[in-house]
């Protein structure tokens, strides 16, 4: 008996090495890295494009030296390395629940090749005790040929079900590799996220006392200088000029959009007329009929003009339906007068630094920089010319290109752009003129 179970184990151990050696390098530890890479192709164009929008709007400045501009890349570092970390807890959270199911299936599997093992064992003592040569001894036996054909049926049975058997508990043999090695990759992914949140916690925490330091030593000039009604009144203009560049960027790409599907709409009518020409052209067996059939179909009904990408419809039925983008208390409303300067054109909802900010409808991002004046700045595209603007942030946890629902959290809650108070400035613009938020919130 013990020899059975030694050469079940030599076996199991032997199919076990051939696995591993037959298994190929893991590259999936640098799955991550590749990913991230990927993105940030995608997104280098419409930065560039953002970049230049941002450059042009800085070129028509006059003021110079403004005491906000000494946060910017303080307060855009702060703003990235919060975005980073959040998304790192998002992919930390997502390999721990990998990891969990990699282990329960590592125990199913376990369990299930220890079954295999005993069942195999079960039948190579069955086989060792009734001896290797039954075939043998059947046809020589002289017994019944009935008999000995059905026991040599039973046998190929047997030796069939053994042979199956074997090949189940090499697969999960290999399985349990294959899971072996996801773990490990799992595992090592943990010790990756875990590294790279350690420094951007450590650079959070380095350009927060930057920025302190700086705030301390501006806080004279930045409160005479939010006094200025020049300021103010070239913040706005500042805002409303980015404003109409992206609506005019917008609208660049949608009509390209829209004749490339215009072009691939004509294409497939040709290729139907084509078709269907091919055909007539086949089944016409009276010549007369021919020529009639003919010019009705060279002559294509002209082809109507596509809606628009987005005409702005679902947008507008939402008036007096919206959520507000954050909770807080109000404190400046559209169109009150500031103490020094033009009326506003948005609200200030004073709220606390961190809270989250939410979009309040689904769109796309299509701006997520600091501008002097707005800090960290959002504005999203909802579509029909309708766009929303978030600024003062403390992090922008979106970045431009990406696809918005309803209630999605997009930024947190700050005073960036040397604001005195903590709070969000909410802006709704449509057709790049300001409206006021108000009639569009559910009270």
């Amino acid at each position: 008996m013990s020899f059975i179970r030694r050469a079940l184990t030599f076996w199991i151990a032997a199919t076990l090495a051939a696995s591993s050696a037959m298994a190929e390098p893991s590259a999936k530890s640098l799955e991550r890295s590749r990913q991230k890479e990927s993105a940030e192709q995608e997104r280098a164009e419409l930065r560039k494009k953002l970049l230049a929008l941002k450059e042009d709007i800085g070129k028509t400045e006059k003021a110079r030296g403004h005491a906000a501009d000494s946060l910017a890349a303080s307060e855009a570092a702060i703003s990235n390395a919060n975005r980073s970390l959040r998304e790192l807890a998002a992919e930390l959270e997502k390999t721990k629940k990998r990891l969990e199911k990699l282990s329960v299936s590592q125990e199913a599997l376990e369990t299930a090749v220890a079954q295999q093992r005993n069942r195999l064992e079960k039948m190579l003592r069955g086989q060792y005790v009734g001896g290797q040569d039954d075939r043998v001894k059947l046809l020589l036996s002289g017994d019944n040929p009935n008999r000995i054909a059905r026991e040599l049926r039973y046998l190929g049975y047997v030796s069939a079900e053994q042979s199956k058997a074997i090949d189940i508990l090499q697969q999960n043999l290999a399985a349990i590799e294959a899971n072996k090695l996801d773990a490990e990759e799992a595992r090592n992914a943990l010790e990756d996220i875990a590294e790279e949140q350690r420094e951007q916690k450590a650079l959070l925490e380095k350009e927060k006392n930057k920025r302190k330091a700086l705030l301390s030593q501006l806080s004279t000039q930045l409160s005479s200088q939010r006094k200025q009604a020049g300021n103010l009144t070239r913040d706005e203009e500042r805002l409303s000029s980015l404003v109409e560049k992206l609506a005019a960027l917008i609208a660049q790409q949608r009509k390209a959009e829209e004749e490339e599907a215009k072009r691939r709409a004509r294409a497939k009518a040709e290729q139907k007329l084509a078709a269907k020409g091919r055909s007539a052209d086949k089944s016409a067996e009276r010549p007369e009929a021919g020529p009639a059939k003919a010019a009705s179909k060279a002559a294509p009904e002209s082809e109507p003009e596509p809606p628009p990408a987005n005409d702005g419809s679902g947008f507008a039925s939402l008036r007096g339906k919206l959520k507000s983008p954050v909770k807080g208390e109000l404190v400046a409303s559209f169109g009150a007068r500031r103490a020094d300067g033009p009326n506003w054109k948005g609200l200030f909802i004073k709220a606390a630094e961190g809270a989250e900010v939410k979009t309040i409808a689904a769109g796309e991002i299509i701006f997520a920089d600091w501008m002097r004046g707005f800090g960290n700045l959002l504005v999203v595209d909802h579509g029909g010319q309708y766009m929303t603007i978030y600024g003062n942030n403390q992090s922008l946890l979106k970045r431009p290109g990406d696809k918005l629902k309803a209630g999605d959290v997009i930024a947190t809650v700050g005073n960036s752009g040397g604001n005195e108070q903590s709070g969000l400035y909410f802006e709704m613009r449509y057709q790049g003129r300001a409206i006021d938020p108000s009639s569009w919130m559910n009270r």
